[in-house]
């Protein structure tokens, strides 16, 4: 059974900067296992593991950078450790992480994320208080995180609300699999996960 954090009093969570973030798209993919996303709202604070990654490096068929910069996917060229949001399915928001040097289009999606702080929050925005569901697959996480548009082109190493934060305990094995729910190169080992963590999203086969 899958118990509720009880946190009291805030985590300890260390910002990252910018230099500890690897400047390759699939390297900072595995990276970001085990790493915390923290949004710091008036309402208070909420926050996660990173546990479930995808990789769309240079050059890859499969991402939004493909055909190169547009206006919608600026932030995707801007320099590694920035925010890329982006509204998809015509119901949800999604995020990546800008993964290259500056100019150069590339980024890192996250896909699922286990719950730490704010999670009576994030049960309001969900409409759901079934903790393993409240960010498990992007467009959920985006949403329990309360990730919009508004996030696009944030820098999530400097002393905003939205931030990447140090690992608070240290991540379990890492497993890699294709991605999942795309058309082009689906055969390449890009999606990143701790094994065995009930908040990862995809078929059981995909999470061991």
């Amino acid at each position: 059974m899958v118990r509720k954090a009880q946190t009291q009093v805030p985590l300890r969570i260390r910002r990252l900067r910018r230099s500890e973030l690897p400047e390759n798209t699939v390297t900072l993919a595995r990276y970001l296992i085990g790493k915390t996303l923290v949004h710091d709202l008036p309402q208070g604070r909420i926050s996660g593991r990173i546990v479930e990654t995808e990789a769309y490096p240079v050059g890859d068929a499969a991402g939004h950078a493909f055909r190169g910069a547009t206006p919608s996917i600026r932030s995707l060229f801007l320099q590694h450790g920035h925010a890329y949001v982006f509204f998809t399915y015509g119901s949800c928001f999604m995020m990546n992480i800008s993964s290259e040097k500056a100019g150069v289009g590339a980024g890192v999606l996250l896909r699922a994320l286990e719950p730490l702080e704010g999670i009576g929050f994030m049960e309001r925005r969900r409409g759901t208080d079934r903790l393993l569901d409240l960010a498990r697959g992007p467009g959920r996480l985006a949403n329990a995180m309360d990730i919009d548009k508004r996030c696009d082109g944030v820098e999530l190493c400097a002393g905003g609300r939205l931030w990447l934060g140090a690992s608070i305990r240290r991540a379990g094995p890492i497993g890699t699999s294709t991605r999942i729910g795309i058309t082009r190169e689906v055969n390449r080992l890009l999606r990143f996960y701790e094994r065995g963590n009930p908040f990862v999203s995809g078929p059981k086969r995909l999470r061991e």
